[in-house]
């Protein structure tokens, strides 16, 4: 029952609402790994490599992640119909100022509006679903998004592959445009709705966190090139940490929070927001830095190497279909998302094979273990997690999972080429080289021996993120059992007890 938010009026079909909530998932996820297919294209074409190069996809993550969680609060407060319409109208235009510039901090500019954009509609589309939907429909809903997000990220590399080699990398951010467009036409048919009350902007968190966010991932992306320990990248890091300790405090103390810690103090729920956390990280770095491998060291095409990210992004397509039918017939979730999690694990761990000359077969079992794990993931994380929260918070909790979520993959990113690049740049002693080669660029004397540092770094990179996706792992299977502990458990509509609490 909805007690603090304004009942929807008027009569929106059901199949509208989510055809048109769909499509704008599908589109924003398509935005984040299609990209990662053009980027040697972007660099080759307008000169660029290094920093500003990983802008291209980095900064598209960074202010979709610092923007969901103020778009989710922002939806609720002036219409959530509103806020979908509005992202529709800038995500479009910033892909078609992406798909006409010349100059790559124009594009790097187009992409940090055009991830504002899809974190409105993707913050606002979460709580459309949540305030039109209740009980076992709301759950579907939010397995219908998360499966189509998968969907997005499957088919975005290679799709735009395609289009890459057929007709350059300024036509997948036209198409991009062009949907964008079609939501703002079906928005049109979809009836708003807000939060009952009326609360002024917490606008001091809002600045805070996305200053904050914004500082941390400069940083990183920074670093390789300016040096760890230069002014530079140490001021903005302390900055950045600072004003996101700031955001905190000044969450806990403003009547109307654009972030309610008390959904950080639920334990089930935070445990879902770890797990989708997770696999972003265990997915993210292998799915917009490989394509660039595949063209720089094995010098295959676009198309190709679109072609041959299929082997990750095919199982997300198949498994959150998966993951939902087996809740539906009996099976833990919390045991589906811990075996999820150690796919992801385990398929990083298994990519240390990769190798100049590594052939399709050697890369198919890691790639197919992190892309099953990740659609899994996709099935059952946002609707559990949703189950959790009242409507009233449905804007704000669907801002935070997607936040964290974009926020892990920006930092993944970031943190992935920081890595790559800083590692062949320690074995060259050349930024510059190493720049080069993390943005696909190993032609010239010495190809080879730089193809052997870039396989190095990528070793080190991999051994990282599995250790860390393990160490994560842990931790929600230590959330989820001490809730399955905990006396008196609530049972959700299937009557599995500690599944399902009340927000």
């Amino acid at each position: 029952m909805r007690t603090t938010s304004d009942p929807p009026q008027g009569a929106t079909r059901p199949g509208v609402l989510l055809a048109v909530v769909m499509t704008g998932v599908l589109v924003v996820a398509m935005s984040i790994s299609g990209t990662a297919v053009a980027v040697p294209s972007i660099g080759s074409d307008l000169g660029a490599s290094g920093a500003p190069l990983h802008w291209v996809v980095a900064g598209y993550n960074l202010t979709f992640a610092a923007f969901t969680l103020v778009c989710g609060s922002l939806a609720d407060l002036f219409g959530r119909r509103l806020l979908f319409a509005a992202g529709a109208i800038v995500f479009a235009a910033g892909n078609a100022v992406g798909a006409l510039v010349g100059d790559v901090l124009v594009l790097d500019a187009a992409r940090l509006a055009a991830g504002v954009g899809g974190a409105a509609i993707m913050a606002s589309g979460g709580a459309l679903l949540a305030t039109f939907f209740e009980g076992a429909a709301r759950t579907r809903a939010f397995a219908a998004m998360g499966t189509m997000a998968g969907v997005g990220i499957a088919v975005g590399p290679t799709l735009s592959g395609l289009l890459v080699g057929a007709v350059g990398w300024r036509a997948a951010f036209l198409v991009y445009a062009a949907v964008g467009l079609l939501i703002l036409v079906g928005s049109l048919f979809i009836t708003e709705s807000r939060a009952s009350d009326r609360p002024r902007v917490d606008w001091a968190g809002a600045t805070t966190f996305i200053a904050g966010l914004a500082l941390v991932m400069f940083a990183v992306i920074e670093a390789p090139e300016a040096g760890w320990t230069s002014p530079e990248a140490l001021g903005a890091l302390g900055a950045g940490a600072v004003l996101l300790v700031l955001f905190l405090l000044i969450e806990r103390r403003v009547a109307q929070p654009v972030l309610d810690l008390a959904l950080v103090r639920n334990g089930p729920f935070m445990a879902w927001c770890l797990a989708t956390l997770t696999t972003s990280v265990g997915f993210l770095g292998v799915l917009v830095f490989l394509p660039t491998y595949l063209q720089g060291v094995q010098g295959v095409g676009a198309q190709t190497a679109g072609l041959m990210m299929l082997m990750l992004t095919a199982p997300v397509l198949v498994t959150p279909l998966l993951g939902g039918w087996l809740i539906t017939r009996g099976v833990s979730p919390r045991g589906l998302i811990i075996l999820a999690l150690l796919f992801v694990a385990g398929g990083n761990g298994l990519l240390t094979v990769l190798h100049p000359q590594v052939g399709p077969l050697a890369l198919a079992l890691p790639l197919a273990l992190i892309g099953t794990g990740m659609g899994l993931s996709f099935g059952i994380t946002d609707g559990q997690a949703m189950t959790l929260v009242p409507s009233a918070k449905a804007g704000m909790a669907a801002g935070f999972l997607n936040t964290l979520r974009g926020g892990a993959e920006a930092l993944v990113i970031a943190v992935f080429g920081a890595v790559l690049t800083s590692v062949v740049a320690a074995r060259t002693g050349s930024v510059e080289v190493a720049a080069r080669a993390t943005a696909g660029d190993l032609t010239g004397p010495g190809s080879g021996a730089l193809a052997e540092h870039l396989t190095a770094a990528w070793d080190i990179a991999s051994w990282g993120v599995a250790a860390l996706s393990l160490a994560a792992t842990a931790g929600v299977a230590v959330l989820l059992a001490r809730r399955r502990k905990a006396p008196g458990g609530e049972r959700d509509a299937a009557g599995r007890e500690g599944d399902v609490v009340p927000g």
